[in-house]
């Protein structure tokens, strides 16, 4: 446990894998179009720290939604919104790479009691497509 590490927290999945970060990157991207999913937003500070002379491990976090989950979220609960998107954080470590997110379930469940039960039904049918993204993209 540390400060450098990924750990399990509630509401959390956490798959530590021996996939080099530079190549469960881009096996991520893939899932996530693989699993009829947009990736809407992307950044890390690994690059723009090489770019000032700074060496960092891997570290990228991707916004994972669909507008079809977004127009039933906003109808749903215009404050939920702010967590979309959902994102799945990617850490390099010595051993690999690390994948952790939210998941949607918790992440919207924050909301039922001031919108109702439709934004954690929206969560609940995100979490099983956001773990076959991961299982997709961390498969041996």
């Amino acid at each position: 446990a540390g400060p450098d590490r990924i750990e399990p927290r509630p509401g959390w999945r956490v798959i530590e894998t021996a996939i080099p970060y530079a190549k469960l990157l881009p096996r991520l991207r893939e899932a996530v179009a693989a699993e009829a999913m947009g990736l809407v937003t992307e950044a890390g500070p690994t690059e723009a720290a090489a770019a000032r002379g700074e060496i960092i491990p891997g570290d990228r976090v991707l916004g994972v939604f669909r507008n079809d989950f977004a127009v039933r979220a906003l109808r749903a609960c215009v404050p939920a919104m702010i967590e979309a998107p959902v994102r799945f954080h990617l850490a390099e470590t010595p051993q690999g790479a690390t994948l952790a997110w939210k998941t949607p379930g918790a992440v919207f469940a924050a909301y039922v009691d001031d919108c109702g039960p439709a934004i954690g039904e929206i969560g609940a049918e995100l979490d099983p497509i956001f773990e076959a993204i991961a299982r997709r993209a961390t498969a041996p």
